[in-house]
């Protein structure tokens, strides 16, 4: 009972709302390079996952997706409406469900050792992250005709460098600011 009341208690609901109000704002500000902008949603996926456990992370990206299908403008582009998930990026926008818990269940992972713990954190984020592209890249050639290799060179090149950056900045700075939170009481 102590654990499930801690779960949620003010502060992390507080966090989980700061978390989704932050994926709102950052979301909406993507890099139009083609049918799939760079975007910084993963970016703040991965920080909440660090600092709200993926189970708390999860449900905090489910309510972005919610105010996204309501009309708020919150989706890539300042899109909304459930008419965004049939389109070519709708695959990621579902792919970063499955993206949030993966990465997590290797982040929780507790281990002693530092490295151990930010390499297994990379490996998460990496098996989370190919497992969005690959559940976004087959809805994107589902939903476009495109054939694989087109849809690996729209969706996927492109983003890796840029999805590795976003990685290792969570890994350096995500654990610093999830002790300070820790402090607050």
């Amino acid at each position: 009972m102590e654990n499930r009341k801690k779960r949620w208690d003010t502060k992390n609901m507080v966090l989980m709302a700061f978390f989704a109000g932050v994926t709102c704002v950052l979301a909406p500000l993507s890099v139009p390079i083609g049918p799939v902008p760079i975007s910084l949603t993963n970016l703040v996926i991965y920080f909440s996952i660090f600092i709200l456990g993926w189970q708390r992370a999860t449900i905090t990206y489910l309510v972005y997706l919610l105010i996204g299908m309501a009309g708020l403008p919150v989706f890539s582009g300042f899109e909304s409406g459930v008419g965004k998930f049939v389109g070519p990026t709708g695959g990621y926008l579902v792919g970063f469900i499955l993206m949030t818990i993966v990465s997590g269940l290797f982040i929780q992972i507790r281990v002693e050792k530092t490295w151990l713990r930010k390499v297994l954190s990379f490996t998460g984020m990496v098996v989370g992250t190919t497992i969005a592209y690959a559940f976004g890249t087959v809805w994107f050639c589902f939903s476009t005709g495109s054939g694989i290799w087109a849809a690996l060179l729209i969706c996927v090149f492109p983003f890796v460098i840029g999805d590795i950056v976003k990685m290792v900045l969570a890994i350096a700075v995500a654990p610093v600011i999830t002790a300070r939170i820790q402090k607050i009481t």
